[in-house]
């Protein structure tokens, strides 16, 4: 006789029990009006007991719980004085207000600086144009250059060397024929003056008595005038071949023939008569005195030193009239010059007009090496369009200033803080509001087409909406209203506090969501 097969364990309920079970399911499912509210308290504390703080937030209406926090947060910033603020301690709203542990003040950054009173201000709307440092044409390089033929007999100074305007520069011993010729003429011509002033002085008292008849000192008087003439035409002769008056008063002077040069540094601004001196005369050159002391640059009285670019002449060498022999820079002052599209002629127009400061950014490998200059104007624009770039040329005046002055023996060097070539950003203001409010960007929340900032209100923070005027990547511009006090801001971390009050205010969890009964 065949045994049954074994029961799988597990698997098979006797039906007993499954007519208990469909039974007591049935029982509460009738009675769930009953005992399904009873649960609702606990399981709402349970889940609240699991739910995770965001971002250290916590509400100002949490009763007991948040008790600790709220004394913690009274000194949470020691830099403002609560009590004379106006500041309403109760009836705040939860929908709108956080309240903030000294902690959480500090995982926000709103310590220290993070909080701060504002006060309305002045914005420029700014735009960056690419610029470049460029000489100033006809003032930046100074040519020297020859007057005349001769030999260089010796060079005083090094390429590269910094010198004062009236350094000696070169000695030229003179070859040039016609100068000879000339100089000669004008020196006996000088001596025939000489003769005939004599005779006119020794006739005269004769002439008088009647010993000698009146037209032999006429003669000799329009001789005399004859020679001032002719004398008056050899000095022009002698400045048309690079003399100075001074010079020519020498000669005429001295009796003497100009056979050497000596050539010195000129100046920028003004052309002296000692740039170039007779030889055998005392050299006085201007003392090579420091600017370091003054890094804005030189002041009333001084002259910034000339840099020796380029030198075309050595020791032997012979020169002709007019050639260049070196070339000075003065970079004490230069432009910079801004190449901004044709469309912003009109914003930089308004800059001009305005007299609205610009600031240049000199951005390196390095970002912690950027610099930036003083505030700048823009000092005028160009009338045509560059062809090659379609961008409009503009100019900024730069004054430049010493970096080191050092000496090397007998000759001097300087460097510069800013020279031609240095590429940088031109931050050029376009637009202005007067009177508003300036914040970082980080200090408004944007809420779809909503924006707030947060000012502080004894122990907690209030959000308080505001219209934005006009916002960049740093800064937000924000119309002043009568909401605004004068009250401190939060400067940062405005759009985590929004979301931790949008967390907050989303209330409990609804135990009937998605059911249908």
């Amino acid at each position: 006789m065949p045994q049954p097969s074994a029961r799988p364990p597990g698997k098979w309920i006797p039906l007993g029990r499954r007519a208990l079970l469909l039974g007591s399911l049935v029982v509460l499912i009738l009675s769930r009006n009953w005992w399904l509210p009873l649960l609702h308290g606990p399981v709402e504390s349970l889940i609240s007991a699991f739910r995770l703080p965001v971002a250290g937030f916590d509400s100002h209406s949490h009763g007991d719980a948040g008790g600790d926090e709220h004394a913690a947060g009274e000194h949470a910033i020691d830099d403002h004085n609560h009590d004379d603020h106006g500041h309403d301690h109760a009836g705040h709203d939860d929908a709108t207000s956080l309240h903030l542990s000294a902690s959480k003040l500090r995982n926000l950054r709103l310590d220290g600086n993070g909080v701060r009173r504002v006060s309305l201000q002045t914005f420029r709307q700014t735009i960056q144009v690419p610029a470049i440092v460029t000489e100033k044409a006809g003032r930046t390089r100074v040519q020297v250059a020859t007057p005349m033929t001769g030999l260089i007999d010796h060079v005083h100074v090094v390429e590269g060397e910094a010198v004062q305007p009236g350094t000696l520069l070169f000695r030229i011993h003179l070859t040039h024929e016609d100068l000879v010729k000339v100089q000669t003429t004008f020196v006996k011509t000088l001596g025939e003056l000489d003769v005939e002033r004599k005779e006119i002085t020794r006739l005269t008292p004769v002439t008088r008595s009647g010993a000698v008849p009146e037209r032999i000192l006429l003669n000799h008087q329009y001789r005399r005038d004859r020679l001032l003439t002719l004398l008056d035409a050899q000095k022009e002769s002698l400045r048309l071949h690079g003399l100075s008056s001074d010079q020519v008063d020498l000669i005429a002077e001295k009796r003497r023939l100009l056979k050497e040069l000596q050539m010195f540094a000129p100046t920028i601004d003004s052309h002296p008569e000692d740039e170039i001196k007779l030889s055998r005369q005392p050299i006085q050159p201007v003392a090579l005195r420091s600017v370091v002391e003054h890094p804005e640059g030189p002041t009333e009285g001084e002259y910034a030193p000339l840099i020796l670019q380029q030198l075309n002449a050595h020791r032997g060498q012979a020169v002709a009239a007019g050639q260049s022999l070196a070339v000075l820079s003065d970079f004490s002052s230069l432009w910079i010059e801004g190449r901004a599209y044709e469309h912003d002629r009109d914003a930089l127009q308004t800059a001009m007009e305005n007299e609205w400061q610009l600031t240049a950014r000199f951005d390196y490998d390095d970002s912690d090496h950027t610099s930036s200059t003083p505030p700048l104007t823009v000092h005028w624009m160009a009338n045509e369009i560059d062809p090659g770039s379609r961008t409009l040329r503009f100019y900024v005046d730069l004054k430049n200033t010493l970096l080191s002055d050092r000496r090397q023996g007998e000759h001097r060097f300087v460097e510069w803080q800013y020279f031609p070539g240095q590429r940088l950003q031109l931050e050029v203001p376009v637009a202005e509001w007067q009177d508003h409010l300036v914040l970082p960007v980080d200090a408004v929340a944007q809420d779809g087409v909503e924006s707030y900032i947060f000012q502080m209100n004894a122990d907690h923070f209030d959000r308080v909406p505001v219209q934005i005027a006009f916002r960049d990547q740093t800064h937000v511009v924000i119309v002043p209203n009568d909401t605004l006090t004068t009250r401190p801001v939060a400067t940062r971390s405005a759009h985590q506090m929004q979301m931790a009050l949008q967390k907050l205010n989303a209330g409990p969890v609804d135990m009937h969501a998605g059911h249908v009964h």
